[in-house]
């Protein structure tokens, strides 16, 4: 196969406006909500039931990935997902829109999200072979670009909501959807996972193969522990982004102060993503881990006093900065020590778990949030948030983190 760039351009491409569009959404649709209700627990219902989907669809994207192809439900996802996105604003101007409106919006198009992140993700080795890239820069590109994608997304959802309305600010991510469903559209690379499914001759069916990623990842302990303990710190960080940060902008009327901080965070984490080779190549996986773990506790300290947006921005690019590493790091896991023909079913896994952390920690955070107001409410997720990390710092597993990859 002749070696070209093209490859890695359209998949990025692609994989930049999948961030944007997420990141525009977590801004808008909270602030949706916020300007029709003024609820705090009604966002984190959202929230929290948008995530919904994601905890049942995703073990069985894993299986379509590798029975039918990367590629295919790339492209299938992001045409669903833009038309989901399309309702907001037609029905906001049609009929208006509703608490139930929105939820049933927003649910529907989370349904359809981790689909398209799950198959790019599982289009990486076979870009990065078509490319003559190495895995780990690709896997440090990838998730770079999609932080560019958040870093970016942010601020301009803020904009286009103090421009246009939050409502009609869906009409940047529908845009974004049906650009990216072109350009995966033209990328031209072979199917690793179904080359290596015709290979080893595998005839699994789709419906018992669905639960095979979760037998991988319960084998290997390493990765499953790790992968739960960013379960636990999703479940109690993800609505401090999602209900606290948002409420307490919109309290005080400053959209782009949102913006400003939820991408300093993202830009944070692209500079240590893109250094994520380097750092592999020099120290271990556990010690990157706990690098990670400790360098992100330190950074949430400043923000419990929610000081003035200079020092909030600062704190959150040092917040992305220290986290950054972890996701290249875990895309690799998955791509050397899993066998190619069921890495979709095991990304589907994680993406699943994931989605499960969101609706309690949404709902209570929600609750909580109104009931004893949004700084007594972050401080305790900070505290909570390092307890955890400490406990996943002594692991006696994340020691076989650094074990030779084989499948």
């Amino acid at each position: 196969m002749k070696v070209t760039r093209r490859p890695l351009y359209l998949l990025e491409g692609a994989n930049a406006l999948s961030g944007l569009s997420n990141a525009i959404a977590i801004v808008t649709v909270p602030w949706l909500i916020f300007e029709r209700t003024g609820s705090a627990t009604q966002a984190g219902v959202v929230v929290a039931l948008s995530a919904i989907p994601g905890i049942f669809i995703s073990p069985f994207v894993g299986a379509l990935i590798d029975h039918y192809g990367r590629k295919r439900v790339s492209i299938g996802s992001d045409l669903l997902s833009a038309l989901s996105v399309m309702l907001f604003p037609i029905w906001d101007s049609l009929f208006g829109l509703t608490f139930a409106s929105i939820a049933t919006f927003a649910i529907l198009g989370a349904a359809f999200d981790p689909a398209g992140y799950t198959a790019r993700k599982s289009l990486i080795p076979d870009v990065a072979k078509a490319s003559n890239i190495s895995m780990d820069k690709l896997n440090s590109w990838h998730e770079a670009v999609f932080s560019a994608g958040w870093a970016i997304g942010p601020a301009i959802g803020a904009i286009a909501i103090s421009l246009v309305g939050a409502a009609n600010s869906m009409w940047i991510i529908f845009a974004a959807f049906m650009l990216a469903i072109v350009l995966i559209s033209v990328l031209h690379v072979g199917d690793l996972g179904l080359e290596h499914r015709e290979e080893i001759n595998d005839k699994e069916k789709f419906w018992p193969s669905t639960m095979r990623g979760l037998q991988v990842l319960k084998s290997d302990k390493a990765m499953l522990y790790l992968t739960l303990s960013i379960v636990f710190l999703a479940m109690v960080y993800l609505p401090t982004e999602s209900i606290v940060l948002p409420k307490y902008f919109s309290d005080i009327n400053d959209p782009r102060g949102l913006g400003y901080v939820l991408s300093s965070m993202a830009i944070g984490g692209i500079g240590s993503m893109l250094a994520y080779p380097q750092l592999v190549k020099r120290f271990k996986k556990r010690s990157i881990v706990i690098g990670a773990l400790a360098a992100t506790a330190l950074a949430m300290i400043p923000m419990t006093f929610f000081p003035p947006i200079g020092l909030f921005v600062l704190s959150g690019f040092l917040l992305g900065l220290g986290w950054g590493p972890m996701n290249p790091l875990m895309n690799s896991l998955v791509q050397q020590r899993v066998a190619p023909h069921i890495q979709g079913r095991v990304f589907g896994i994680q993406t699943s778990l994931f989605y499960a952390s969101g609706p309690i920690g949404m709902f209570v955070t929600g609750v909580c949030v109104d009931t004893f107001g949004v700084r007594p409410v972050y401080t305790a997720a900070v505290v909570i948030l390092i307890l955890i990390q400490v406990v996943i710092m002594t692991l006696p597993s994340l020691h076989d983190l650094d074990r030779d990859p084989s499948y």
